[in-house]
């Protein structure tokens, strides 16, 4: 259960961005991000910090953001278990905690990637960082940009991740599919965003720091 205690589907949308544009497909190939990262424009992420949930000390952690290089590029994520004391049941990127062992954010990033999905740091071509993101639960993420070579094979850590799937790049950086939330909660209110994704028959709806750090991705690559 998330810490709001609602379900976050039920709670109204107050705007789409069908009006910005979509980044173009070819913005979207792995020269394209190398070249990006390697020359990094001059913008301004969107989504820095949610309201606060938890009364607690910082905790520095990364993600990785996995593009996985198809032929259209996906986005590699995660369904968390529903007993987890933090996020528990969202969409996420693969991650976590920062160790006193990890030589910095890209050590902990690649390491989590291994320990929760069983990710191979050779199939792993990092490109670099997004801003840090706070959460309401004191979180301070490090998003890890990477590139993920096809042909790897994943095992999941079954008390962490109920569930692995991809979801087309193209479609996360179409702010058509991008939606606004708004909730009156415990006196004020909360903001978010939400990305929701029809793969099959399932609805995988992406919100919250997953979808804050995916628009700021966006920022990133439109600018």
């Amino acid at each position: 259960m998330s810490l709001l205690k609602i379900d976050p589907r039920t709670v109204p949308v107050t705007q789409v961005d069908s009006h910005l544009p979509a980044v173009e497909p070819q913005r979207l190939q792995a020269d394209a991000l190398r070249s990006r990262f390697a020359e990094p424009p001059d913008w301004r992420p969107e989504f820095l910090a949610e309201k606060k949930l938890m009364d607690r000390a910082p905790m520095p952690a990364a993600v990785l953001l996995p593009i996985v290089l198809r032929p259209e590029p996906t986005v590699l994520l995660t369904l968390r278990t529903p007993h987890l004391s933090t996020h528990s049941g969202q969409i996420a990127f693969p991650g976590g905690k920062v160790d006193d062992t990890d030589a910095d954010v890209v050590a902990a990033a690649l390491r989590e990637a291994k320990e929760e999905i069983g990710l191979e740091a050779h199939f792993i071509e990092v490109l670099g960082q997004l801003p840090v993101y706070v959460t309401g639960s004191a979180f301070h993420i490090t998003p890890v940009v990477a590139l993920i070579s096809p042909g790897f094979a994943l095992a999941p850590n079954p008390y962490e991740v109920a569930d692995i799937f991809e979801v087309p790049l193209a479609y996360l950086m179409n702010p058509a599919h991008h939606r606004h939330h708004q909730v009156d909660w415990q006196g004020g209110q909360r903001q978010w965003l939400s990305m929701p994704y029809q793969d099959e028959l399932i609805e995988r709806f992406i919100w919250g720091a997953t979808a804050g750090m995916l628009r700021n991705f966006y920022r990133f690559l439109r600018a």
